[in-house]
């Protein structure tokens, strides 16, 4: 039997056991659809109720542009030496382990294309977090000490040429060109997607595009990741 989404939600929902918080990890290259399975899993596990499940992305811990600046690696945002991986490995560590008081996790600003502090609450509600990136599962340097912080790591995998029009269509969406959009997709993202794609191996279960939802929410003005 192919795998659902209802698949999915069952298979999140049995992480959260009594008496300790489960993190689920997913990951993927760029434009995969990371961001929408992980709002959908987490829109449709809490339903009506309380909030039980929390989101929090791996994106609120790109490096800031002037700091990029400062290192010269502008040109190169996206790449795994551009993100702060030791803090959010530390994160993970205090999501798992803080869960009498409130604990906040930066953001990220899509239209600022910048890493807000403290913008997500992770209640002490919260029996699941969802975090999502491209790197849970790259081995190298400090991106090693996050697999160990995740109870599970799916892998979003859809058709090539489907995720790069998708991304060249949200650099568009956040202001780039349509040529300015393809070559940095081409000289980028793509690069750090061969590196994700290496990866896909160590993952517990490699989610299909037959069971992510639909890549983009028009009302919201949400786009994938």
């Amino acid at each position: 039997m192919p795998l659902t989404f209802d698949d999915l939600l069952t298979r999140a929902a049995a992480l959260a056991t009594p008496g300790r918080r489960a993190v689920l990890g997913i990951a993927g290259s760029p434009g995969a659809g990371k961001t929408t399975l992980a709002e959908h899993l987490v829109r449709s596990l809490n339903g009506t109720g309380e909030p039980w499940v929390a989101h929090v992305p791996m994106d609120g811990f790109h490096l800031a542009d002037v700091e990029l600046d400062r290192l010269g690696r502008r040109a190169r945002k996206g790449a795994p030496d551009t993100f702060d991986a030791a803090g959010y490995a530390a994160l993970l560590r205090r999501l798992r382990e803080e869960t009498d008081d409130v604990v906040y996790a930066p953001g990220f600003e899509r239209v600022l294309e910048q890493p807000i502090a403290g913008a997500i609450p992770v209640e002490p509600t919260a029996r699941l977090v969802v975090t999502e990136g491209n790197y849970l599962l790259l081995e190298a340097g400090s991106w090693a000490r996050v697999r160990p912080c995740l109870d599970e790591v799916w892998f979003c995998e859809i058709d090539e040429d489907e995720r790069v029009r998708r991304l060249v269509a949200r650099h568009e969406e956040f202001g780039k060109g349509h040529e300015e959009a393809v070559a940095w997709v081409a000289r980028t993202d793509q690069r750090n997607a061969r590196l994700v794609a290496g990866t896909r191996d160590r993952a517990d279960l490699v989610v299909p595009d037959t069971a992510l939802p639909a890549p983009y929410d028009a009302g919201s003005g949400r786009s994938l990741n």
